[in-house]
């Protein structure tokens, strides 16, 4: 089980946005690969960036910041936002990302993700992003009409290495985890999933660690962490428990 600290970038900034509007953004740190070495040197072993600006443009905007973050912190990191290209992944990758994460070119252009998992293994994951039940695309600011597991289901054997389930009407407002639809998704899937979208407060990372949660690869955090809802410490004890319990 993994607690994936987030960093959204705007305007090369850390910002979290409230219910995925980008007129709703909150700086919390000037400096990305600052913040992204401040989480390592608290004990988080993974971290998931989101370039915003990226997401709408359809092509990566803030590369520099990514690439300070990526000097900063020895952890592996994890990336979306405008990643629509196998030329897109494969120059992130070769700049020492961990994992790509295709959202609107998984409803756009399947067939491409599928070809990234099989040209890149192990190193693509699917962010699917869900407003009222239904998949978003171009920022979260479009809606389809693909249902989530429907969606999920068309990457079943392709090689995908996650999916970040986010559910948008909770994105930012610290209400917890959609755990019913979070969970549903998990078990309809074999591949791996990661809760993402109003985690709110230690109850949330204790909720994570229940049996039926385990199917999970993990949780992020964005808002909760930045204002101190969350304490990293007591979390990262309380799953590095729970993993010791396991393999006792």
């Amino acid at each position: 089980m993994i607690l994936f600290p987030a960093i959204d970038l705007k305007g090369g900034q850390c910002v979290r946005l409230k219910l995925g509007d980008m007129q709703q953004a909150t700086v919390y740190n000037t400096d990305p690969a600052a913040q992204a070495k401040s989480f390592e040197d608290q004990g988080f072993e993974w971290l998931h960036v989101v370039d915003l600006d990226g997401a709408f443009a359809g092509h990566s905007a803030n590369g520099d910041a990514v690439e300070a973050i990526l000097k900063a912190t020895e952890n592996p990191v994890q990336l979306g936002g405008g990643i629509r290209t196998l030329e897109h992944i494969e120059a992130w990758l070769s700049r020492g990302l961990r994992r790509v994460i295709l959202g609107t070119v998984a409803v756009r252009n399947p067939d491409l993700v599928i070809e990234a998992c099989r040209k890149f293994p192990g190193h693509v994951a699917v962010g699917i992003d869900a407003k009222g039940g239904k998949v978003a695309v171009e920022g979260w600011a479009e809606a389809s009409e693909l249902g989530i597991v429907e969606l999920a289901k068309k990457f079943e054997g392709a090689g995908v290495s996650a999916i970040i389930y986010t559910d948008i009407d909770r994105d930012g407002i610290l209400t917890g985890i959609n755990w019913a639809s979070t969970l549903a998704l998990a078990d309809a899937v074999s591949i791996p999933v990661i809760a993402s979208g109003g985690l709110a407060s230690i109850e949330d990372i204790k909720r994570m660690l229940q049996p039926d949660a385990r199917k999970l690869e993990g949780a992020i955090s964005g808002r909760a962490l930045y204002d101190g809802r969350i304490d990293p410490a007591e979390a990262l004890a309380l799953i590095k428990a729970s993993k010791a319990r396991e393999t006792a």
